[in-house]
């Protein structure tokens, strides 16, 4: 990996929490793995990962992105992917860092850019990037504020906004303006998967989903499956076990009782979806994930 990242890497491996994504600074996430994983399901954000080191694969259904340290990734919505780190090991563990995208603020800067004639979105809500210096080093210096914990609350949003500009001069600048413009697909995409989100534990209505994303039945189908590659329903239930395993790593509920505070009716019918999500039964997934968890803790290499 290029010497470029040398800064980024001390900062980031000295800040990551085993088994915890948060920082300090709003909005940013540290993630660092010590081992190649197989293909897992997990929730992407709306977001821009950028890796520091290591490589990663991602896919929706049968569309696969990988990237590295020399890409970016932008995920326009909270998207359900399969994802697999393919180059990490102790001595040398996979380092990304996430920046959750603000809608607010991109239309705010977008505006200010000024207009630009721009065809509606279309394909799938997630692109990957060359890297470029500029962006590493705007990177660099919001990275740097988790070493200067007092400068957070005035310099963060600065360069929070320094970020969001570079990425929005940059070739997915289209994809990122589509998430602020309220009549666009994309962001009546974004209202329907808030929709399914807040409501990811009751009976999917289609009726609600086309009021709050303003499409009609047939259009609110067509795009979302286009934009996520899910059907709605598909997409709930995806969201309905990434929420149970968070819910049974937290411990504080048995599995039939996770079930139902889901939205499941039959707990027999959750614990085989959760076999065929995760590869493993609940109990069984959940003490494989904290035994990882774990190892990260209590085996990190001297240099973390």
């Amino acid at each position: 990996m290029s010497n470029d990242y040398e800064p980024h890497l001390d900062i980031a491996l000295r800040h990551a929490a085993p088994g915890r994504a948060g920082t300090q600074v709003p909005h940013l996430d540290l993630r660092v793995g010590h081992a190649r994983t197989a293909g897992t399901p997990c929730l992407y954000r709306s977001m821009v990962c950028f890796i520091l080191q290591g490589a990663k694969r991602v896919a929706i259904n049968d569309e696969v992105f990988s990237y590295d340290s020399s890409h970016y990734l932008v995920s326009a919505l909270d998207l359900p992917l399969m994802g697999e780190v393919l180059d990490a090991d102790r001595s040398r563990p996979y380092v990304a860092v996430s920046l959750v995208l603000d809608p607010a603020l991109l239309a705010e800067l977008a505006a200010m850019m000024g207009p630009e004639r721009e065809a509606d979105a279309g394909g799938i809500g997630i692109a990957i990037n060359p890297m470029t210096a500029q962006l590493r080093d705007v990177l660099l210096r919001l990275l740097s504020l988790l070493d200067t914990p007092d400068d957070i609350p005035v310099l963060a949003p600065m360069v929070e906004r320094e970020l969001l500009y570079r990425l929005l001069q940059g070739p997915q600048g289209r994809l990122l303006r589509q998430i602020a413009r309220p009549d666009g697909s994309l962001a009546r995409i974004r209202r329907a998967v808030a929709w399914i989100r807040d409501h990811h534990d009751k009976q999917l209505r289609i009726e609600a989903l086309c009021e709050a994303s303003g499409m009609s039945r047939p259009s609110l189908h067509r795009h979302f499956l286009a934009i996520t590659g899910f059907s709605p329903l598909q997409y709930q239930k995806q969201l309905r076990l990434q929420e149970a395993r968070r819910l049974l790593l937290a411990g504080e509920r048995n599995a039939s009782a996770v079930a139902f505070a889901v939205g499941y009716e039959s707990a027999s019918q959750f614990s085989r979806e959760y076999l065929r999500q995760f590869g493993a039964p609940p109990a069984r997934d959940v003490r494989q994930v904290r035994r990882q968890i774990e190892e990260a803790v209590f085996k990190r290499p001297p240099f973390i």
